[in-house]
């Protein structure tokens, strides 16, 4: 058993940006820091205008963002993700990420593309694992958790 994880680009130049073999190995880094192990989820880079369109239909926000997640509905009672009918994987969902807000962030924040890139990996995969945050203060205990982990995770 192993982790199942789909990247797809919108674009061929998105993989330059975020290179699938640096995209899977840092997941799989978070993943093991996160103690989450045989799991599917996908991670898709997107565009600016579909990135838009979908925060327009999901969080009513009339404007482009860095990433969404979409934590996989499919749950038992007891909220345990499905396992996929074809492997022993838990479907966590999906995560958008929009390259152009991306860089447009780290330039902002004076840090390299790759680092807001590996933020927004380890942010994805927090959403997925059920958590949250209600503003995007530092001091929310799941950005505080992100922060923490991307410093302890090198490649």
């Amino acid at each position: 058993m192993s982790n199942l994880i789909d990247v797809c680009y919108d674009c061929d130049s998105y993989e330059q940006i975020a290179p699938e073999d640096f995209v899977l190995s840092y997941l799989d880094a978070v993943l093991k820091a996160v103690d989450l192990k045989d799991v599917e989820f996908s991670v898709s880079f997107i565009d600016e205008g579909h990135m838009h369109d979908m925060n327009l239909e999901y969080r009513n926000i009339d404007d482009s963002t860095d990433i969404l997640s979409f934590a996989s509905e499919d749950e038992d009672p007891d909220g345990i993700p499905f396992i996929n009918g074809d492997s022993s994987e838990r479907v966590l969902g999906d995560i958008l990420i929009c390259p152009e807000v991306m860089a447009r962030n780290a330039q902002t924040f004076g840090v390299s593309v790759q680092e807001e890139l590996r933020r927004l990996l380890i942010h994805g995969v927090l959403h997925l694992s059920g958590e949250n945050h209600e503003t995007n203060d530092a001091s929310e205990p799941m950005l505080v958790k992100q922060e923490k982990l991307l410093s302890q995770i090198q490649l």
